[in-house]
């Protein structure tokens, strides 16, 4: 079968927009192709630095001719349906139809269409220039006088068609003044000749010729292995990076690797400083000594061409720029070691953490709140943590972390190293940022935990306050990425945490700051004149705010309080907050914190899932109140998949669901629900005895197991039911004629339910 051959030549694509478009060039050709009735075997897409090719392999010579038959009006129907339909048929007339008779419905028109196919060619060179007007590149470019776009200037097309024993042919088509044909280029440097191709073989074949190696896969492993083996020769190891060499496999299209050196003076930098500033500045790789681990100076760079003197010009350009940039690097390094940490933090007061949420030195004030906080939960030492969280930000505005943004925290774990500060502190600093990505390692230095759950807790609470919450596919804070981050450090450091406690924490934290903000002053605390729960009001007897969160119990419907601002040794008031002040006055953190743990709830969902577990296990957990302590709902969702799993759990399921059913309808007749314990004096079978007795045994061993956190056990205890529940549907008739006996078993159906919802909401369980 015939094959197409595509390309499109043109000045240098950006290496980051190469595989995307390579991609978007086959999905785009092939979906017109089946859309057009020419399915084809196979297809894939190439991309160098000035060509995009795509190779359709098996398309039909021309799509199949094809008979369509479109029923029409009844004969003898309105003028204006038969024009209609005439229209819609492409028929002259009425006598153009055929008329069918239908037993029912009568005699009525049928359109009888024929469509001859068409030639492949003619169907490509069709679609083509559509495809490449509507070419979705991020960004595109006029040039000349043309209406032409495209992401740099278009030089020309090659279109080929034709089986493999035959010569091919062009498709003809024209995009905004450029031809298509069967010619294009090699090399810019050192094939710059032009020749003719036929089909995809000698096409490679004859762009190897003319030094450009088509696939940008074998691009890379040239690259890389000539890297390797450079190193080697050098008693060296390759620090390997995946996306720079993603990235230099899209600037050259004849690969020549070489490589140069650096002063050994600036070994003093910190590795990764001098890995980002080659590879930033120079898209170079650096070279580490295997016996010490430490970077050596030597480097490895790719070449587009292949030159005369053995690339001693470019190495020797490379180094001369490498040299001024890496001069920088250590003026940079030099400066920052010039003052601690501690003192830049007065300079995060001006940077700007977000419009609504106010500065980054505001947001470190309140990390080292809430990290003291979560200290004694994580086993780290609150001292420590607060130290922590106070300088975990001050590397944001060094010298180094201004040039090289994502060298933030791993700075401040250098400056913290060298100014003597303790060593959790110090790892603390580089991790609270962690993880960053499903890929990403968690803390687990307990002071670094500690602030890692403050920054993500602080960063949910913040924006959950001022309604900037994920929507659809949305999330420019990374605020999903942040509940995975604690849910990843919750679980994988086994930690006992309410979810809902610490959230209100953060919350109030927030709220105590704005108040302090609001009165102007630095040395302000908020204390309780009164407070509501649920419309119930109760006095605060001036207790401190943090305090008063204490009494709280998470079960309220509304938390509200009133506030006071005073001093902070408790003296007299800078100000009473007045009924004018509404906004600061009243807070509702709760609501915030509630609509938190829910988005919580979710974020566990998807990380679950992609651990393995069932959905339907993490609904039926979630759905019994108070859930907030992630290691004991995934526990808890784990022993209820061996349960289910088990003969005792899907058979005590299938009861559960049974009796549900049973309940559900007589509920749903009578119109109201079935409440109350049943009564003993009106069991007449041994069977409602024998469940009764069991139920109560095995609701009291299961809560009792829940209780000591051993759901293994209280699976165990509910288990114990699947023979009772049994022989009830077996022996017992629920639906009794006498109306209190069948009442008295629509109740014991009703303690089924409710003795299983201690463990989780079987209603929610699949099977």
């Amino acid at each position: 079968m015939p094959d197409l051959l595509l390309e499109l030549f043109s000045e240098e694509i950006p290496a980051r927009m190469q595989r995307k478009a390579a991609d978007e060039l086959k999905s785009l050709v092939t979906n017109a192709l089946v859309d057009s009735g020419l399915p084809y075997e196979g297809a894939k897409a190439f991309a160098t630095p000035r060509r995009l090719a795509l190779h359709v392999a098996g398309v039909p010579a021309g799509s199949a001719a094809k008979r369509e038959e479109r029923k029409g009006p009844r004969v003898g129907a309105p003028e204006k349906a038969v024009e209609g339909f005439l229209r819609g048929a492409g028929l002259a007339s009425i006598e153009d139809a055929t008329i069918r008779n239908d037993p029912k419905k009568g005699d009525f028109y049928v359109a009888v269409i024929e469509k001859p196919g068409r030639s492949a060619i003619d169907i490509i060179a069709e679609f083509m220039p559509g495809i490449l007007r509507g070419f979705p590149w991020p960004k595109s470019m006029r040039w000349g006088t043309t209406p032409t776009r495209w992401v740099r200037p278009l030089h020309s097309i090659v279109a080929t068609f034709g089986p493999e024993t035959e010569e091919p042919d062009v498709v003809p088509f024209e995009f905004d003044g450029i031809a298509s044909g069967q010619t294009t280029r090699g090399h810019r440097f050192l094939a710059d000749e032009a020749f003719d191709v036929r089909r995809f073989d000698d096409y490679a074949t004859g762009l190897e010729k003319h030094k450009v190696v088509l696939d940008s896969d074998r691009r890379k492993e040239i690259i890389l292995n000539d890297a390797k083996d450079r190193a080697l020769a050098l008693g060296l190891d390759l620090v390997e990076d995946p996306g720079l060499l993603d990235e230099v496999a899209g600037l050259v299209e004849w690969p020549v690797v070489l490589t140069g050196s650096f002063d050994e003076a600036f070994l003093e930098i910190p590795d990764e400083c001098i890995q980002l500033t080659i590879r930033v500045n120079q898209k170079c790789f650096v070279l580490k000594n295997p016996t010490t681990g430490r970077l050596a100076n030597r480097f490895v760079l790719v070449s587009n061409i292949q030159a005369d003197d053995g690339g001693k010009l470019i190495v020797a350009g490379n180094e001369k720029v490498i040299r001024a940039r890496l001069a920088d690097a250590r003026f940079f390094w030099d400066t920052d070691l010039k003052s601690s940490l501690s003192d830049n933090l007065p300079r995060l007061a001006d940077v700007k953490f977000h419009e609504k949420l106010g500065s980054v030195g505001a947001r470190v004030k309140r990390l080292v709140s809430l990290s003291a906080e979560l200290a004694p939960i994580v086993g780290a030492d609150a001292l420590k943590a607060r130290r922590a969280a106070e300088l975990a930000k001050a590397d944001l505005v060094s010298n180094m972390v201004f040039e090289f943004p994502e060298l933030q925290g791993l700075m401040g774990r250098y400056y913290a190293t060298a100014q003597g500060e303790d060593a959790s502190v110090a790892i603390a600093i580089e991790e609270h940022y962690k993880p960053q990505g499903p890929s990403d390692s968690v803390p687990t230095d307990p002071v670094a935990v500690s602030v890692a759950l403050a920054e993500k807790l602080d960063l949910l609470a913040g924006f959950w306050a001022i309604d900037e919450k994920p929507t659809g596919s949305k999330d420019p804070f990374a605020l999903r990425r942040a509940a995975l981050g604690v849910i990843r450090i919750v679980l994988e450091n086994d930690l006992r945490i309410s979810l809902q406690k610490v959230l209100l924490k953060a919350h109030v934290e927030r709220e105590v700051q704005r108040f302090s903000t609001f009165m102007n002053c630095n040395h302000a605390k908020c204390f309780v004149s009164n407070v509501s729960q649920s419309g119930e009001s109760f006095s605060g007897n001036g207790q401190a705010f943090e305090e008063v969160v204490e009494r709280f119990d998470g079960t309220k419907d509304e938390f509200i309080w009133e506030v006071d601002v005073y001093d902070f040794d408790g003296g007299p008031p800078y100000a009473e907050l007045g009924d004018n002040s509404e906004p600061i006055k009243v807070m509702k953190c709760l609501d915030y914190s509630e609509d938190l743990l829910s988005f919580f709830g979710d974020r566990l969902k998807v990380h679950l899932k992609d651990e393995g577990a069932r959905h339907d296990l993490i609904d039926a957990v979630f759905a019994l109140d108070g859930q907030d302590d992630l290691l004991m709902v995934v526990k808890r969702v784990e022993a209820l998949g061996s349960f289910v799993s088990s003969d005792d759990g899907a058979n005590l399921l299938a009861g559960y669901k049974r009796a549900v059913n049973i309940l559900k309808a007589e509920e749903k007749k009578d119109g109201v629900p079935v409440t109350g314990r049943p009564h003993s004096d009106h069991f007449q079978e041994q069977a409602e005895i024998d469940l009764a007795a069991a139920i109560d045994a095995a609701r009291a061993e299961a809560a009792g197991a829940v209780a000591g956190e051993n759901f293994e056990g209280a699976m165990e205890a509910l288990s114990k039911l699947r023979a009772p529940v049994d022989r009830f549907f077996e022996d017992i008739l629920v639906n009794a004629e006498e109306p209190a006996l069948r009442m008295n078993r629509l109740q014991l159906l009703a303690e089924i339910r409710d003795a299983t919802h201690v463990v989780a909401d079987f209603s929610r369980v699949a099977g």
